[in-house]
């Protein structure tokens, strides 16, 4: 077999040597190595042994295209296929923000009570007057004695009816104010904020103008009642918050009028016979 070998070769090294059109087929792609009119690399000993020329190298076969067929061990190693890049996540959404919350508005408050019936002639509250003040001090004034609301004044006004002396009247109208801003004092507010005053009978309830001087004193007393009274106005501010604004419930769709049926085609009569 060596020698087979050997004579092919030495058959070879003749056609190269006696055959320059031969050697004129050398391809730069495969250079180092004799090829033949179709740049293919001629091979010996059954195909499997390129043959080479003298300016083989080691080099020049590993950049030959026919590395892999005649000299695989020395074929550069391919570079490893790159990394595929990670799928870029998609941007998280932006968290959406609560709505900032309202802030308090200030709100002014007027309060009023009128304390009416005061007995002919005093000066202190009835039992009924007392329990009316208490309610309106401690659900109506009351909040607004706690921050962030504020009182702002407290006006109290004695009245009297028109029986005896405008002098006298305003005098006793002024003692019934008086009376009424201790009280209110004695329920925590500043006395600095008070501003009391007697009227007399200058403001009289209108329901009371029907009382006729004819009538019997005791009468006349007790028609008069109404305008023996003490009235207690408060003004201040209180915190409201606004309520935030209801969204408008979508509507539904509405839904196309369905096609109006085709009318019934009157039915044809049979033809009268002849």
């Amino acid at each position: 077999m060596i020698s087979v070998f050997r004579n092919t070769l030495a058959g070879l090294a003749v056609v190269a040597a006696c055959a320059p059109a031969a050697q004129a087929q050398v391809n730069s792609t495969n250079q180092g190595y004799l090829v033949d009119q179709n740049f293919n690399v001629v091979t010996a000993v059954g195909g499997t042994v390129c043959v080479r020329t003298s300016d083989w190298t080691p080099a020049r076969a590993a950049a030959a295209a026919a590395c892999k067929q005649c000299t695989p061990d020395l074929c550069p190693v391919p570079p490893p296929p790159p990394a595929p890049k990670p799928e870029a996540k998609p941007a998280p959404k932006p968290e959406a923000k609560p709505a900032p919350k309202p802030k308090p508005e200030a709100q002014n408050v007027e309060l009023k009570i009128e304390l009416q019936g005061i007995p002919f002639n005093k000066v202190e509250l009835t039992a009924d007057n007392k329990k009316e003040l208490d309610e309106f001090m401690n659900k109506e004034v009351g909040p607004l004695m706690k921050a962030p609301n504020t009182v702002g004044a407290v006006i109290i006004t004695g009245h009297t009816d028109r029986i005896g002396s405008e002098k006298y009247n305003k005098r006793l109208s002024e003692k019934r104010a008086l009376g009424v801003k201790d009280y209110v004092v004695s329920k925590g507010i500043d006395q600095k904020l008070i501003f009391w005053e007697g009227k007399g009978p200058k403001q009289p309830i209108p329901v009371t103008k029907f009382c006729d001087n004819k009538m019997k004193r005791k009468q006349l007393i007790d028609c008069l009642a109404p305008n023996r009274r003490v009235t207690v106005e408060v003004v201040g501010t209180r915190m409201v918050t606004p309520k935030p604004e209801a969204k408008p419930e979508a509507k539904p769709e509405t839904k196309p009028a369905a096609p109006a049926a085709p009318a019934a085609k009157p039915e044809a009569k049979p033809a009268a016979k002849p």
